[in-house]
């Protein structure tokens, strides 16, 4: 059984933009990992360091706003990132051992385990 806490998380998929993923995310694949005991989510949207709290009971979560680092970012990925996040309600592990951040039953992110430790 795939750990929602403790595993970073890796994107894989995002819903909306126009522009190609590999395009939004050309070098830094955004990441988020979940800390259980403050109820806190954080990671790395691609360019700049994020934190925030989330609130998750049966398989609905909220992600609250997140505070961020404030290196100025090229193109769209960080925000199109960071607003999908705001539009999550629902969560979900799939069979493959993917997390997959739903907006009401339509799948808007897809996370894969990211088996390197990051920084």
């Amino acid at each position: 059984k795939v750990a929602f806490y403790d595993t970073v998380w890796e994107l894989a998929y995002i819903s909306g933009p126009r522009i190609a993923f590999e395009g939004l995310y050309p070098e830094t694949k955004p990441y988020i990992t979940f800390t259980a005991a403050e109820n806190q989510f954080g990671g790395n949207s691609s360019c700049n360091v994020y934190s925030g709290k989330f609130t998750k009971k049966d398989n609905s979560i909220h992600f609250g706003n997140a505070v961020k680092t404030m290196r100025w970012c090229e193109g769209g990925g960080e925000e199109t990132f960071l607003n999908t996040l705001g539009k999550v309600n629902k969560y979900a592990i799939d069979s493959d051992g993917k997390l997959l951040l739903l907006t009401d039953d339509i799948p808007i992110m897809l996370f894969k385990k990211n088996a390197k430790p990051q920084h």
